[in-house]
């Protein structure tokens, strides 16, 4: 199973992002196969607040309706499923979180690597190197030629 990470849910819905017609195929690829893929709760979460945030976006926020209206087309998708923690979540996070160079924003890289090993997830497509911290999430970067 593929998990998509925020950055990926953002530039394919932002469509004055740079990376948005690469981020929209690797997305759309994933919606319409018939594999089964994989959003993070708290990569729902933060994709409602980023996408709603005024103050990130120049040209105008989408209002908390529209991004809500995505997040629900994508759990529409017959291939896809939203996880998150588990009842092992406690332990699979304090391993994660007491390595070296884990805290501040990290930590919550931490969280979405514990739901994705918890679920069994093969590859968590990102553009965040962080998850570099945790080898036994195996991630790709859609967007990299």
């Amino acid at each position: 199973m593929i998990a998509v990470d925020t950055n990926l849910l953002v530039y394919a819905h932002r469509k004055a992002a740079p990376m948005h017609g690469a981020a929209r195929t690797a997305l759309g690829s994933l919606i319409e196969g018939q594999a089964a893929w994989a959003v993070p709760w708290p990569c729902c979460h933060e994709f409602l607040s980023v996408m709603t945030n005024r103050r990130l976006w120049k040209d105008g926020a989408v209002t908390i309706e529209e991004a809500w209206a995505q997040v629900e087309a994508w759990a529409a998708s017959p291939s896809s499923r939203l996880i998150g923690e588990t009842d092992d979540h406690l332990a699979l996070l304090g391993d994660l979180v007491r390595r070296p160079r884990v805290w501040g924003p990290v930590v919550h890289d931490a969280r979405i690597a514990a739901i994705c090993i918890a679920h069994g997830v093969d590859v968590l497509f990102t553009c965040d190197r962080d998850f570099s911290f945790f080898p036994e999430l195996r991630t790709h970067n859609p967007l990299r030629g």
